[in-house]
C-alpha cells in the first residue's frame, strides 16, 4: 500500500540501524495532483531539495564517520518519499560498514531512484565542510501587512487576484508565516515561502490571507506548493511563476520543494530557522 496511513508516520517504531531499502516508503504524487487538476504534461518543472544532518556509517575499521547529505528529488518523479520512512531508512546506515563514501553515495542513489521513480541526486559531504551558506529568501517580506485574518483553513485561493489594469510587473514577494499540518500526525510544518512572478501585479494583502490559510490545512509540504503554484497560476495568470518553500527540519530532515514555469533549480541556502 502507498497511501499515508500505512506509512510508518504516527506509529510505534523499531529503528533499524543496519541498512534496509524495504524501509523507505513511496507516495503517489498523482493522487494529491488530480485535487488541483495538474494533468502530464506537467504545468511546472522543478525539484524537493532534502537536506540530511543525522547522517552517519562505520567504516571498514568500525569506526563511525559523519557526513551531511543533499538529495534532489525531480518533480517530474511519480513518488514522494515519505519523510518519517526517508529518516528511518538513513538512520539504518548507523551500523553499516561501507568502503567509502563513493560506496555509500551508489548505494543511496540507487535506493532513492527506485522509490522516487526517477534519477535522485545524492551529494554527501563532510559535516565540517557541508558550506552551506545562511541566507533569507531573496525578495519583499509582505508579512507586515496590516490585514485583518480570520480563517486558517482550508485553503482559500479566492483570496488571489491581480490588478489587470494596472502595468506588467517583476517582483519577488516572501512570507515566513507559512504553516500546514502532516496528514497523517498533525504535527506542525513550519516554512517560509517565496514567489516570483511576472505579470500583472498580485494583490499582496490577498496573497497573505491566502497563504495563512494553509495554516491548519494537512498537506505534505510537496502539495503544499504544488497547490500554492496552481492556485496563482489559475487566479492571477502570471506570464513567469517560480514558488520555492524552505521548511524547517524534524527529524534531521528538512525537504525544500520548487515550482516554476521555466527557472533552474534554486541554491541550496539554508534560512536562519533552518
Amino acid at each position: 500500500m502507498t497511501t499515508p496511513e500505512h506509512s510508518p508516520l504516527g506509529k510505534h517504531t523499531v529503528y533499524a540501524d543496519r541498512y534496509d531499502p524495504a524501509l523507505l516508503f513511496p507516495i503517489p504524487r498523482q493522487v494529491k495532483r488530480d485535487e488541483i487538476g495538474v494533468r502530464e504534461p506537467l504545468p511546472f518543472q522543478g525539484v524537493d531539495i532534502w537536506n540530511a544532518y543525522e547522517l552517519s556509517w562505520l567504516d571498514m575499521h568500525g569506526k563511525p564517520v559523519a557526513g551531511v547529505a543533499e538529495f534532489q528529488v525531480p518533480a517530474h518523479s511519480p513518488n514522494i518519499i515519505e519523510s518519517k520512512s526517508f529518516k528511518l531508512y538513513l538512520n539504518g546506515f548507523a551500523q553499516e560498514p561501507l568502503a567509502n563514501v563513493a560506496a555509500l553515495s551508489a548505494l543511496l542513489q540507487q535506493d532513492l531512484t527506485r522509490a522516487a521513480g526517477a534519477v535522485v541526486t545524492v551529494t554527501i559531504r563532510p559535516p565540517r565542510t557541508a558550506q552551506h551558506a545562511f541566507t533569507d529568501l531573496e525578495g519583499e517580506s509582505i508579512d507586515d501587512l496590516p490585514v485583518s485574518i480570520d480563517h486558517y483553513g482550508p485553503p482559500r485561493p479566492e483570496y488571489l487576484h491581480a490588478d489587470n489594469s494596472a502595468g506588467v510587473v517583476e517582483e519577488t514577494l516572501v512570507s515566513d508565516l507559512l504553516r500546514s499540518n502532516c496528514p497523517v500526525t498533525g504535527q506542525p510544518d513550519w516554512g517560509s515561502v517565496q514567489i516570483a512572478y511576472r505579470g500583472a501585479p498580485i494583490d499582496r494583502e490577498g496573497l497573505l490571507r491566502y497563504l495563512v490559510s494553509f495554516r491548519t490545512h494537512s498537506e505534505f509540504h510537496e502539495q503544499c506548493v504544488e497547490r500554492i503554484f496552481i492556485d496563482v497560476m489559475k487566479h492571477c495568470a502570471p506570464e513567469r511563476l517560480s514558488v520555492y518553500a524552505r521548511y524547517t527540519r524534524r527529524g534531521g530532515l528538512d525537504i525544500n520543494p520548487f515550482r516554476s514555469t521555466e527557472r533552474a533549480a534554486p541554491d541550496n541556502l539554508r534560512g536562519a530557522r533552518q
